[in-house]
């Protein structure tokens, strides 16, 4: 600011001296006026000299900075020097130009200090009265300007003038360097306010950067403006990139809130990131000042819900795991000696002589059934009681090309194929053997689903996904996709629930089942469907030595 005034100051002068250069050659050109030719080249050379003075000032200012102080007190005393100078050649008392070193008091008090206002205002009286004494008893004829003049106001009237400017000169610096003094004041208070703006929006951004949620904010027509750091890390998009676009570009999943989402408080929707998988984001918005055209920006606050959710569902699905776990411990036992007694009964009976060929056709309808319920029992235990996975190093593609051959002969495939698109060096930390009825229940149920003819296509991967919390892990992606019947979201919503199946005779077992391997390797699955399109699920494994 100090460097700034000084500035000014310099070129305000340069201003000034043009000011009289311009009214010195209009009197040399005219040779009209009261001034000789010599006083009109003194002249010259003093506004000459005070160009040079001023660019000099300019250079020091630009290249020495530490000279500022004295380069400031320079300019003072070049500014008494060069009105003193305009004086002596102008008429000395009668120079109409005693005013300047008024300009000089300002400066003074306007770049340094009010103290220093009084201190030039005392120099420049004291040159002043100088001048006008030094004229009156002729000691200055050198410089053309005899006592005569001064004799002939009168001793009245040269007190009178001295006493006029000497109380201007003294109430100039007063009245500027109070008003100096407050503008200093001022600016001080400025420069506190606005360095603690300053720190107060280093703050904000600090917060908004390291928040642990989404945050982000539009304008009146919806465009983007603040995109912070989890909103980069969830999205794949930068604060570039996402500023003054459209928020249904980010985030489409506003568009099914109906409406218009700046007037939407809270509420979730689904988001589809790069990585492909699919997330729940909950938010809630906050509107901004409101415009003068009526309608408001708004900051909207959102996180990832899909852990949330899952973690939620989990505790249900554990909670009637738990029950049916209790209950299977108690029923197995009980169910599979009656079981047992009236299969063996059942035998006994068949075997014997003389029985008619009606009754023997019932027996093996009972024995046919009783082995059904028992495997029933069979499957309902390994899915209520499930082994620990014992994990090895499984090379998929072996493993399903494996699978594939064994279900040739099945009638329920039909004219289904089975594209194997895993790639044969694809490996991950798996149990063999629970993977591979893992892989046999979703082919089945797709091959089903298909009717027998189709494609069902098995694919894998390794991604990385971002997790609720915003940061990254790493997880073998497996897919398993047909294009059958489909299903629609009720039957989505409850495909992995135990006992529940569209089949006449299916157990509901089967994708319980798979669920429960998945989770028990640590991982998860997840189903889309499209009536009349098909069916998608995708299952991840998280790498090992990831949370």
């Amino acid at each position: 600011m100090f460097r700034k005034r000084l500035l000014w100051f310099i070129l305000a002068r340069v201003v000034v001296v043009s000011l009289f250069l311009v009214s010195t050659i209009v009197l040399r050109v005219r040779g009209t006026g009261p001034l000789s030719g010599q006083a009109l080249d003194s002249i010259t050379a003093i506004l000459v000299a005070s160009y040079g003075f001023s660019i000099l000032s300019l250079l020091i200012l630009r290249f020495a900075k530490k000279f500022g102080i004295l380069l400031t007190y320079a300019q003072i005393i070049w500014d008494i020097l060069f009105v003193t100078g305009i004086l002596l050649y102008t008429g000395g008392i009668a120079s109409p130009f005693s005013f300047l070193y008024l300009l000089a008091i300002t400066s003074a008090s306007v770049l340094l200090a009010r103290r220093e206002a009084f201190y030039t205002a005392s120099l420049c009286a004291i040159i002043y009265g100088g001048i006008v004494d030094l004229q009156y008893y002729g000691q200055l004829v050198s410089l053309g300007l005899g006592p005569l003049v001064a004799q002939s106001y009168g001793t009245n009237y040269i007190f009178f003038t001295l006493f006029i400017n000497f109380l201007a000169y003294f109430l100039t610096a007063l009245l500027t360097g109070h008003l100096a003094e407050k503008a200093r004041q001022s600016e001080t208070e400025l420069e506190k306010r606005a360095f603690d703006y300053e720190g107060l929006e280093r703050l904000n951004s600090t917060i908004v950067s390291n928040l642990t949620s989404g945050l982000l904010t539009v304008n009146s027509a919806g465009r983007i403006r603040v995109f912070n750091r989890y909103a980069e890390t969830l999205t794949g998009i930068t604060q570039e990139d996402a500023y003054d676009r459209d928020l249904y570009d980010i985030f489409p999943g506003f568009r099914s809130l109906g409406g218009d989402p700046l007037n939407v408080r809270r509420g979730e929707f689904e988001y589809l990131p790069n990585n492909g998988r699919k997330l729940i984001i909950g938010f809630n918005s906050v509107l901004l000042g409101v415009t003068e055209g009526g309608r408001a920006g708004a900051l909207i606050n959102f996180q990832d819900l899909t852990q949330i959710k899952r973690m939620a569902e989990n505790l249900k699905r554990a909670d009637r795991l738990a029950v049916i776990g209790e209950l299977s411990a108690r029923m197995a036992h009980e169910i599979r000696n009656p079981l047992a007694a009236i299969s063996g009964s059942v035998q006994l009976i068949s075997q014997g002589n003389g029985i008619p060929e009606a009754d023997r056709q019932l027996l093996a309808i009972v024995l046919r059934e009783t082995d059904r319920l028992n495997g029933l029992i069979t499957d309902f235990l390994a899915y209520a009681r499930p082994n620990q996975p014992a994990k090895g190093s499984v090379n998929l593609y072996a493993l399903v090309a494996e699978i594939a051959s064994l279900l040739v002969p099945d009638r329920r495939f039909g004219a289904a194929r089975i594209v194997n698109g895993v790639d044969s060096d694809f490996t991950l930390p798996i149990d063999s053997d629970q993977f591979r009825q893992v892989l046999l229940n979703l082919l089945v149920n797709a091959a089903e689903a298909m009717s027998g003819s189709g494609a069902i296509v098995i694919d894998a991967d390794r991604i990385d996904e971002i997790r609720s919390g915003g940061e990254k892990r790493s997880v073998y992606r497996i897919t398993v996709a047909d294009d059958g019947c489909g299903m629609d979201q009720k039957t989505v919503s409850q495909i992995f629930e135990p006992f529940y199946t569209t089949k006449a005779s299916g157990t509901g077992l089967g994708l319980a089942t798979v669920y429960r391997i998945v989770e028990a390797h640590g991982g998860r699955i997840t189903v889309e469907s499209t009536e009349g399109k098909g069916t998608l699920f995708t299952i991840y494994i998280p790498v090992q030595g990831n949370d």
